[in-house]
């Protein structure tokens, strides 16, 4: 295995599937099954999950909201995601922790780093959730942020394109893939990646960061033992 150590970030968009709104049971197992898929190699696990698809801390400071009310309003929709996907796992098999930056006892762990690498150094997957516990800071930013806590050798951000394009493929038919690239080209080519917070963090870190499709089925198998899927972005 080339990654034995990973960190996946998923939107909460993910899991809405055709819907674009709410929970959908069938993406959810999905899922489950794709990060079952490298834990039976002996893969840890960390994830981090947005809450887009119940409710974005931006959309509700643009309706009037406080922006830092609004923001932890996100991070709580995180946590209800993260326990959706905690039992996703679970009813397949694989032991799972939920840690989140807001603390919660009654329904999940608080975030404690040297906690969370024993639990990933024991087979569980980690899932972490209310991002950094701060408003004004994206999951991009939570997810690059406990990855670089934890130790992990790579960052992958599941996407439904199949990596970094040099314009939205989309909207622009002569968009064209980059296999890989430099965090200081994709800075140069003004690429959107991540926010510049999580990308900073990650450049000065020194992690690989992985865009891909996790809706082609086996995909996140095939990048832990070292095939080249996806952009991935490096130093």
């Amino acid at each position: 295995m080339k990654y034995r150590r990973i960190l996946l970030k998923m939107s909460g968009e993910a899991l809405a599937g055709e819907r674009g709104f709410g929970i959908e049971a069938q993406r959810l197992r999905y899922y489950a099954e794709e990060i079952r898929s490298v834990t039976q190699l002996g893969v840890q696990v960390a994830v981090v999950i947005g809450g887009g698809n119940l409710f974005r801390g931006i959309d509700g400071s643009e309706q009037g909201l406080d922006r830092a009310q609004a923001d932890y309003m996100g991070m709580l929709a995180t946590v209800i995601n993260a326990l959706a996907l905690q039992n996703a796992l679970e009813q397949i098999g694989v032991p799972t922790r939920v840690q989140s930056a807001i603390e919660m006892a009654r329904v999940c762990e608080p975030f404690i780093r040297r906690r969370a690498i024993r639990h990933l150094e024991k087979g569980r997957v980690v899932i972490f959730a209310a991002g950094t516990g701060n408003p004004f800071f994206t999951t991009d930013t939570a997810a690059t942020l406990r990855a670089i806590e934890i130790g992990a050798d790579v960052l992958l951000k599941a996407t439904k394109v199949d990596g970094i394009y040099t314009a939205d493929p989309t909207k622009d038919e002569n968009a064209q893939k980059l296999s890989h690239i430099t965090y200081q080209e994709a800075l140069d080519r003004r690429l959107a990646v991540m926010d510049l917070t999580a990308f900073t963090l990650s450049q000065e870190n020194r992690l690989p960061v992985i865009v891909f499709n996790i809706l082609k089925r086996g995909g996140l198998y095939r990048i832990v033992l070292g095939e080249e899927i996806g952009t991935i972005v490096t130093s």
